[in-house]
């Protein structure tokens, strides 16, 4: 028997916070609106496995989609959390040099952040940043006000109770099979218990780790138009005891990320990473997500040099999750990609790729920009 036909004016694949957020934007719009997810539950991807930080928009190039819906989007969120009653907190980041060789990297991100548009920014002595956390070892800091924490699965939920109000849903245990690109619409098929073929006219592919599985299975889209994953785990370290800092303490970035920083969670406790570890398959189904206690002795090494006070035996493996990167070691850290008809030519299309920090942040900012697309 043929799979039955449904039909839907906007489908979003993937129900991780981008997606969700463009679902619900999209039905805010009035929009008819459908999320299909190939899992049991929304946002058990990498929305699930990040250190839930508001980021201000500090280290992204200045003409860059990372800096523009980073910053866009981080005021939105701020908003949008107050607005629902959603668990976040604005307590600051301190971005600390350990060496006098550091400091031009801190006082190049301080420009760098002004030119970002990054409100309230400012440069500090050691003393100075000392005075703020007397258990930070440093020479130098830049300290952003803007940056914060925020309840990402309750940041979830409150755009699902949005679409959902707005007469928009989500169906869980839905994979994507396929999709064909029509004259005036797309032709999808999914999977799961009802294996059903829907027809929409606006196509979102917020798939994050799939995303480029995803796309290499829309007939009509040019494979040069798929972008190659690579992908890099992060781990991340629990430590006990009362909390040392009141704010974020991040170190100068690293090739491939921002260094093992310090993240304070909403019930106060301290946790450590992501360090970056970049694996050799691209494949995201074979990404092992157990934390290896042994990677410990490096992050011990890596935090001493901002706290040296750190207690032998304090850190305990906590989770990790997995970067959908665009660039490998090496490479210059590539920008979003949220391609529009600009820029595969497909009316109604709109890829998400390389969604990685700062998505939560950016998730709003890309939700409007993608309906904007969607309504071209």
């Amino acid at each position: 028997m043929p799979a039955e036909v449904y039909e839907i004016e906007c489908l979003v694949i993937g129900a991780g916070v981008v997606g969700l957020a463009c679902a619900a934007e999209l039905a805010r719009l009035g929009r008819d609106v459908l999320v299909v997810e190939a899992a049991p539950a929304y946002g058990t991807g990498v929305s699930a496995r990040n250190s839930e930080v508001i980021h201000a928009g500090i280290y992204y190039p200045t003409d860059s989609m990372r800096r523009r819906f980073c910053v866009d989007g981080r005021r939105k969120l701020y908003a949008y959390a107050a607005s629902r009653n959603i668990a976040h907190r604005k307590c600051g980041k301190l971005i600390v040099a350990t060496t006098m060789s550091e400091e031009a990297k801190i006082a190049e991100l301080y420009e760098r952040a002004c030119a970002n548009e990054v409100e309230n920014m400012s440069l500090l002595t050691g003393k100075q940043a000392r005075d703020l956390e007397p258990n930070l070892h440093c020479v130098g800091a830049a300290l952003s006000p803007e940056s914060g924490i925020v309840d990402a699965r309750g940041l979830m939920t409150s755009l699902l109770g949005d679409l959902e109000s707005a007469g928009g849903a989500l169906v869980l245990n839905t994979p994507f099979i396929g999709a064909a690109v029509r004259q005036q619409d797309f032709e999808i098929r999914i999977g799961g218990d009802q294996p059903s073929r829907i027809r929409c006219r606006a196509l979102i592919n917020a798939a994050g780790l799939n995303a480029q599985r995803v796309a290499r299975n829309i007939e009509g889209l040019a494979s040069a138009n798929v972008p190659e994953l690579k992908l890099a785990k992060g781990n991340y370290f629990r430590c006990a005891g009362k909390p040392a800092f009141t704010r974020l303490i991040y170190p100068a970035p690293v090739e491939g990320g921002l260094g093992v920083h310090l993240t304070l969670d909403l019930g106060a406790g301290m946790r450590f990473g992501p360090d970056v570890e970049w694996l050799s398959s691209s494949d995201p189904d074979a990404v092992d997500y157990n934390v290896d206690p042994q990677r410990g002795e490096a992050f011990y090494a890596a935090i001493r040099r901002y706290w040296p006070a750190l207690q032998d035996g304090a850190l305990a493996p906590d989770y990790c999750g997995c970067r959908p990167k665009l660039s490998g070691p090496g490479e210059a850290t590539a920008d979003f990609r949220v391609d529009g008809a600009a820029v595969h030519k497909i009316q109604g299309l709109v890829n998400c790729f390389g969604i990685e920090s700062p998505g939560l942040t950016a998730s709003l900012a890309i939700a409007e920009h993608a309906a904007r697309l969607v309504a071209r």
